[in-house]
């Protein structure tokens, strides 16, 4: 992955005098490509308020759902109704590069991002939550975004060059400048919420932001813990593409596998523990240990048995004496998520590179995970 830097230079755009050309450009040259909007799309201010908003204002001006109900400009007005004047405004972004690959690639990836892989977790929330007992969290939710992402990246790598880059470049750019306004959102809340990259999520809930609705001074999460997270984040977003780019090459067994330890929480890797006849055993609890590449933690130093047996807030790890019949419901778990997860990336190759890249977003949702679309 780029360095967040070099994300920021792609993403940028020229600005100043130019903000009314790279409105009215996007008004008048994406008005096909307009789909509905889920939640609010506003670009967050942070510690890199200056930079962040920079990088943020060709993907904001890029969205068309975001726009849809902004009043015309004087410059898109006149655009629309004088042919001489559309002309020239045609010639003057071609030279600004807004129509190259590469500008192509950023706006219609965070189209694809919002839309097809970010609004997923939430459109399948019964599923994840209710019959894979995934708790409400935000590593559910990235956990979930994740496979969408590999999904669609699957897609996208067949591309034709440079298109197939830009697309699958600019699609994880997005993903991770979303998750790090979601992480500051959850570690630094604001009273009323401030809404992310993307859009509100239902799926998790904030547990940080106090019940009475009173902030307390000092409250603001250091960097190196947000760097920390993000670091996080990325490492088990290269796992995760790891373990199913082998599954997808292998068989379904690797695959289920693979869903087992990703999306599963690899519950009952330690054994299942089974109530003892006739007396109450203690509950124990045992989860599996992230280890994220040695980048933030020397493995070498980890101790496994403590780690397993610390909470970390996941709420993902074995389930109870009392609830091990829970356990009967993972093989059929898995054959609907690796089903699934065949069928959709079967669905995206018949669509056609045009649609993938120009199409309506509608076509490339995915379906449900318990039946065809």
């Amino acid at each position: 992955m780029l360095p967040r830097s070099a994300v920021l230079r792609q993403l940028s755009c020229r600005r100043g005098s130019l903000a009314s050309v790279q409105y009215s450009a996007h008004r008048y040259l994406n008005t096909a490509q307009n789909s509905p909007k889920q939640g609010t799309s506003r670009p967050k201010t942070s510690e890199t308020k200056t930079q962040k908003t920079n990088a943020a204002s060709d993907t904001a001006a890029a969205v068309p759902a975001s726009t849809a109900n902004r009043p015309k400009s004087w410059l898109t007005q006149k655009v629309e109704t004088s042919p001489i004047a559309r002309y020239w405004f045609n010639k003057v972004t071609t030279v600004l590069g807004y129509n190259s690959p590469k500008q192509v690639a950023g706006r219609r990836a965070f189209i694809l991002y919002e839309h097809v892989c970010a609004a997923t977790p939430d459109a399948e929330k019964a599923f994840w939550q209710n019959e894979c007992d995934l708790p409400p969290t935000f590593q559910s939710w990235f956990t979930i975004t994740n496979l969408h992402i590999w999904m669609l990246t699957v897609r996208l790598r067949a591309l034709p060059q440079p298109h197939g880059k830009f697309h699958v470049q600019f699609l994880i750019d997005h993903f991770f400048l979303d998750i790090e306004d979601r992480i500051r959102a959850i570690l630094q809340p604001a009273v009323p919420p401030t809404p992310p990259y993307t859009f509100s999520s239902s799926f998790y809930v904030n547990p940080n932001v106090p019940k009475d609705g009173k902030l307390k001074r000092g409250s603001r999460a250091p960097e190196r813990l947000i760097t920390r997270q993000m670091k996080i984040f990325r490492e088990q977003w290269m796992g995760m593409g790891m373990s199913f780019d082998l599954g997808i090459a292998t068989d379904d067994m690797e695959m289920a596998a693979a869903v087992w330890r990703n999306l599963l929480g690899a519950r009952g890797a330690q054994g299942i523990a089974y109530p003892d006849s006739g007396s109450s055993s203690p509950n124990r609890f045992h989860r599996a240990v992230n280890l994220v590449g040695g980048v933030v933690e020397n493995v070498e130093k980890v101790d496994f048995d403590k780690e397993e047996a610390r909470d970390d807030g996941s709420g993902v790890h074995d389930y109870a004496p009392e609830e091990a019949d829970k356990y009967l419901r993972y093989p059929g778990l898995m054959v609907d998520i690796v089903s699934y997860i065949r069928r959709e990336l079967c669905r995206l190759e018949a669509i056609s590179d045009e649609e993938i890249m120009q199409g309506s977003v509608e076509v490339l949702k995915f379906g449900s995970i318990k039946g065809k679309k």
